[in-house]
């Protein structure tokens, strides 16, 4: 079986590819014959073997499923303000590798942006796909259009990165229902806004002695969760 992961609509007995697909295949140099691993993006994985291979079409025959990357015993979601420039892929990209089941993008008081395109957030969709094979997962996290801050609403617990807080994630931190954490922009959430979603449940908490970017702010916090923040956790039956 070769390293490549392809994604599908659906793991069925036989799957079809399109030109893109087709055309990645013969990148690769591979051939009828040859297996490698489909997945579906929603935690499904397997061999599966390639049947037929032309120029901007293949066919391939599912073979017996295999274990993905282990997930969060229950979704993590990140909630990130909308930033400027190539950084919401960058966060994006780290966040899959991380193991995010969704990514929510929002439009807070100082957030360096108020919307994106539609075509913008099909690239994002694209990021999540590509790391989601680099880092061998078998889900692709969704990224979510923009909302309002005060739109967003939440299951389990919402952890909110805030300078200056004394709270910290680690003894917080409870797998028994989904997770959420949240960071703002570059000058960060107003402390109207931080107020807001402390009282509606959220827990603040620090990052540290120093001021983090707002596209570092994210990866540290959902570092600290895969580094530590699973370790013994049950996982739902």
């Amino acid at each position: 079986m070769t390293d490549t992961r392809i994604r599908v609509s659906a793991l069925t007995p036989r799957m079809d590819l399109g030109p893109r697909e087709a055309r990645h295949l013969h990148v690769l140099r591979l051939k009828v014959g040859d297996v490698l691993r489909v997945f579906d993006g929603q935690g499904a994985e397997a061999a599966a073997q390639i049947a037929q291979l032309e120029a901007g079409r293949a066919v391939l025959t599912l073979g017996e499923a295999v274990s993905g990357a282990a997930e969060t015993p229950f979704p993590l979601t990140l909630a990130v303000a909308l930033l400027k420039g190539d950084k919401l892929s960058d966060v994006v990209r780290a966040a899959t590798e991380l193991g995010v089941a969704r990514v929510q993008l929002l439009v807070t008081a100082r957030a360096d942006a108020r919307e994106i395109g539609a075509q913008k957030l099909l690239r994002l969709a694209r990021v999540a796909e590509e790391a989601s094979k680099q880092s061998r997962r078998a889900v692709v996290p969704q990224v979510l259009a923009p909302i309002s801050l005060t739109e967003f609403a939440w299951e389990g617990q919402l952890f909110v990165a805030q300078p200056g807080s004394q709270g910290r994630i680690m003894p917080l931190l409870d797998w028994a229902a989904p997770v959420n954490v949240l960071t703002g922009p570059e000058g960060g959430l107003t402390s109207a806004e931080v107020g807001g979603l402390l009282e509606r449940g959220a827990h603040a908490v620090t990052l540290g002695p120093r001021v983090l970017r707002a596209e570092t702010a994210p990866v540290a916090l959902l570092g600290a969760i895969a580094a530590f923040g699973q370790e013994d956790q049950p996982r739902p039956a």
